[in-house]
């Protein structure tokens, strides 16, 4: 279960704080998935780096299946990113020196050299997204939307209990898109872990059954 209580951030400026999050607090269980809209720089983006544990917040807490990753030092954050968290950007950030294969394993080489099951997994999940004949490709030869979906076998790769996606299909054409919105809520829905997603793309949240709307630095939920 992912617990936000009173989340509130402020951003420390010579002026002064900047308030951008003022006491937001969501519950969400296993298998629920949720698109987050709102104008830009209502702090959507911001709400997600402190849910994946990349940016703390001011004030309020944030809790993953009973672990709050801001009570961990540094090395204990990191270690619990890698483990419980998926993250799909705007931009893939694939390595462009690796392989498909290789970058889908590179969360596992982060915390240890990876095995025949890690390899296994990496294979199934590429030809879930239908690049099981891409695997020694570099990201170069790849189309924009095939570079997500290698993005999105990266976020998996490691079984996350919480998947969060910023813009996932921003950089991408319409035609591109859709591919990846199918690939993404199947995936979701055979993987079961907690999805949230980042959007200005209208269909692609009116996919969800659930929205959240980032105003005035607090959230509101709309049931769609």
């Amino acid at each position: 279960m992912l617990e936000i209580t009173k989340v509130s951030k402020d951003y420390v400026t010579p002026q002064g704080p900047v308030p951008v999050l003022s006491e937001v607090s969501m519950r969400l269980r296993r298998g629920e998935a949720v698109a987050m809209t709102g104008p830009s720089g209502s702090g959507k983006s911001t709400l997600l780096y402190i849910l994946g544990a990349l940016e703390p917040p001011t004030s309020g807490s944030v809790t993953l299946d009973g672990t709050n990753p801001y009570a961990l030092d540094e090395k204990g954050q990191a270690s619990f990113r890698n483990r419980h968290v998926g993250f799909v950007f705007q931009d893939h950030c694939l390595l462009p020196q690796c392989t498909v294969l290789e970058n889908v394993l590179t969360p596992v080489l982060v915390a240890a050299a990876p095995d025949g099951d890690d390899v296994g997994r990496a294979r199934e999940l590429l030809g879930q997204v239908g690049l099981g004949h891409r695997l020694e490709h570099r990201p170069a030869e790849l189309s924009g939307g095939e570079k997500q979906r290698v993005a999105l076998a990266r976020a998996l790769i490691r079984r996350p209990t919480l998947l969060l996606c910023d813009e996932p299909t921003g950089n991408l054409d319409r035609k591109s898109a859709e591919p990846v919105h199918e690939l993404l809520l199947g995936l979701h829905r055979g993987e079961k872990n907690i999805l949230i997603v980042v959007t200005h793309n209208t269909e692609l949240a009116a996919r969800f059954p659930v929205r959240f709307e980032l105003h005035d630095r607090t959230l509101r939920c709309a049931v769609m």
